[in-house]
């Protein structure tokens, strides 16, 4: 997803980043380029504004819900996986639960 024009953020990077920013767990000053990104690039405020609609619909619904610990840290494992690059099993974590 891309405008087509040339930005300081390139779109690849606002998009791997969106759920870091959307939870703000990134640095301020990221967090200030991808304000910079949404203002200049329409397709990916967009993506940012669906992505945030879907959060916020989920808290709503879905907020009030315990989280039992072991499927908690089963995701959690799964995340830090992700984020360090390593390879992530093919098994979804609902059926690992079960």
């Amino acid at each position: 997803m891309s405008c087509g024009e040339p930005h300081e953020t390139d779109c690849s990077e606002v998009l791997d980043h969106l759920y870091e920013f959307l939870d703000r767990e990134m640095p301020d000053s990221d967090c200030t380029k991808f304000e910079v990104h949404f203002e200049e690039c329409s397709p990916c405020l967009e993506k940012y504004g669906l992505e945030q609609a879907v959060k916020k619909l989920v808290k709503r619904c879905c907020g009030h819900d315990d989280v039992p610990s072991d499927l908690r840290a089963k995701v959690m494992g799964r995340i830090d996986l992700i984020r360090s690059g390593e390879a992530v099993p093919d098994q979804d974590v609902a059926t690992a639960q079960d």
